[in-house]
């Protein structure tokens, strides 16, 4: 029962942090072809991710962080990726048909499920401690960065938490391109179209949309531009 765990979205200015788990009774059982899925083109990370979630053998789990999450004054990112890890980490044991009565963590920690993440934090060891403790069901987890490379299983986990980011973000572009804010892009700050979008909208409404994460860096300056100009034009009438 092994299984691996990683994250898309931790970085941009819009839509959700996405953590994604594939478990799988034996290694051996894993579709081929997995991989970071940085290095695949988006149409093969599609494939790879239909091949998973249709597979008799495998299970995934997956949960998504929204932006008013993350714009909680009370989280911080380190702590909101760990329950994300564990949260996927229970899905897809519960996907697998693993009861939490049957992981009492009675047995030896060989008859637990046992797991990679790639670690969301500089110190990979606490990362591991903090989401064995977040987790309802007794695991035993290793997190290591880089682990999405190194590890076919994290690079799955990768191909589904990126598969499904990109979809939510489909789903973003859908519902404000009718209006004619433009596309808002990967979402990422350093992505020009990104940009463009946020002052595109708050020019438009003054405010920030609910796709934003609202206490980024650029979110916020976006809005203060837009409010300092608007400052400027006040005066000079």
């Amino acid at each position: 029962m092994v299984f691996g765990v990683d994250e898309a979205g931790k970085g941009p200015a819009l839509g959700p942090m996405i953590a994604a788990a594939v478990h799988v009774d034996d290694r051996t059982r894993l579709p081929d072809g997995m991989a970071d899925s940085k290095d695949l083109a988006p149409d093969r990370r599609e494939e790879l991710a239909a091949r998973l979630r249709s597979a008799d053998d495998v299970a995934v789990g997956v949960r998504a962080i929204t932006p008013a999450t993350i714009d909680d004054p009370e989280t911080d990112m380190n702590g909101l990726a760990v329950a994300a890890h564990a949260k996927a980490i229970e899905a897809a044991l519960a996907d697998a048909g693993l009861a939490d009565s049957s992981l009492d963590g009675s047995g030896v920690d060989d008859d637990l499920p046992t797991g990679t993440c790639d670690a969301c934090d500089t110190d990979a060891d606490r990362f591991a401690r903090r989401v064995t403790d977040a987790c309802s069901h007794p695991i035993d987890v290793a997190a290591e960065h880089g682990a999405d490379a190194d590890d076919p299983l994290v690079g799955a986990a990768s191909i589904v938490a990126k598969v499904e980011r990109d979809a939510r973000m489909t789903d973003v572009a859908d519902t404000y391109a009718d209006a004619g804010y433009g596309d808002p892009g990967s979402g990422y700050p350093s992505d020009p179209n990104t940009r463009a979008f946020l002052e595109a909208y708050v020019d438009e409404t003054g405010t920030l949309p609910d796709c934003a994460r609202q206490s980024w860096a650029t979110c916020r300056d976006v809005l203060a531009d837009a409010q300092q100009s608007g400052l400027g034009d006040f005066a000079s009438e």
